[in-house]
Parts: C-alpha cells; structure tokens; sequence
C-alpha cells in the first residue's frame, strides 16, 4: 500500500471514530434544553415552602411541652405482673384509676395454660389497682386470672384446691398479692369492697377476688 492509500485509510478512520456512539442521545441547547429541570426544581421549591410552616409549628409545639415536662418529678406508677407470663401493664398510681382497654387486660389476665384469652369483668381490674393505690405498693403480682375449663379441671384431677365451677373460668376472678404487704392485710381490705368472694390463702400468700355473690373462705 503505497504513502496516499495508508495516508486516506488513516482519515476514514479518525472520521468514524468522531461519529456519536449508535443510540446515544446528544445534548440538546437552547431554550428546551432547561424548561423541564427548572420546572422540575420549581415544583421542590414550592412543595418545601408549603411544608415548612407545619414543620415551624410542630417544631414550637414540642419545644414548649419540653419546656413544660423539665425539671418534673415523673408519675408514679403501679405495675401489674403477671407471674406466668412474665408481662407487666403499668398504670399511673394518682389520679383516674384509668384501666386499660378491655382488649388489653383480656389478654394480660388470659389462661397461661391455653393462652386463650376471655372476656374479662371490668371490675377486677380497678380492685388490682385500688388495693395498690390503698397500700401505697409499687407493684401486684397476678396469681391467677382466666383459667380455661380444661385447664381448670386438669388442677382438679391433680388433686388442687380449685372449684368445679371456679368463677375464674368465667373470667370473674383473680388471684394476687401484694409484694410487701401481709395476706392477712390485703384479705381484710379485700373484704371490706364487699364485690364478691375473697378467698384467703395463707401459705401461698395470695388472696381470691370475684365479682361473685359475697363469700369468705380460707384454705
């Protein structure tokens, strides 16, 4: 190949390399090529300004309960245990007894055997915390509270001090005490609500509370 044919070869390939790359899109100019992004960025700006008075006034609305909370002394709390379960509800100790959702204390007070929850009387709950609030205890530890059919004649057949038809398998009773007070003291205030049964069990150091007909008993 003579000095012009390599010299001409040379050109043709230095032309095709200049050539745009097959499907790639070049940049535009002029004025179309900034509408979109300037509209685009427009749009941010706008939707920032609307967003940012709500943003002022949450933020001025935490500041000044902040403001307020400082230097507090917390509530005091009861905390309720449950002793088969391991789970606590907490509620403030002053003030409205405040009860939980009934949804919650169902499933707090639900037989640990089955883990089936029932419908629960209102009533017991707010004697759990009266009788916290009474003796100034930070906590009640729950003994017993549904207890299944099944469950409750399993007990039976082991030769346990459980009733045929105990009140706590229709979801009417409790079993607890008073961690620092004596049985004997929660039994005589558990006596004077005059709510229902109060059982007195005194080695187990625990006393039973229904929503029954009034009764006494001591095992």
């Amino acid at each position: 190949m003579n000095r012009l044919a390599v010299r001409a070869a040379l050109l043709a390939i230095g032309a095709i390399c200049a050539l745009p790359a097959h499907g790639q899109a070049q940049p535009a100019t002029g004025p179309a090529a900034t509408s979109e992004p300037a509209s685009k960025k427009q749009r941010l700006l706008e939707d920032k300004a609307r967003a940012e008075p709500a943003r002022d006034a949450e933020r001025a609305r935490w500041r000044k309960e902040l403001r307020r909370r400082v230097g507090q002394k917390p509530a005091a709390l009861i905390n309720i245990y449950n002793t088969w379960t391991h789970e606590f509800v907490a509620v403030e100790a002053t003030g409205d007894i405040g009860t939980p959702p009934a949804q919650m204390v169902n499933r707090f007070l639900r037989c640990h055997f089955t883990n089936h929850p029932t419908t629960m009387d209102a009533a017991l709950f707010g004697v759990l915390v009266r009788a916290a609030r009474h003796f100034k205890a930070p906590r009640v530890d729950i003994v017993s509270g549904f207890r299944a059919p099944k469950y409750n004649l399993i007990l039976r057949k082991k030769g346990r001090r459980v009733a045929r038809k105990s009140e706590h398998t229709f979801g009417n009773a409790v079993d607890f005490r008073l961690p620092g007070i004596t049985t004997e003291r929660l039994r005589t205030w558990a006596r004077r609500q005059k709510l229902g049964g109060v059982g007195y069990y005194r080695d187990d150091r625990f006393i039973h509370v229904d929503t029954g007909p009034v009764r006494y008993w001591a095992e």
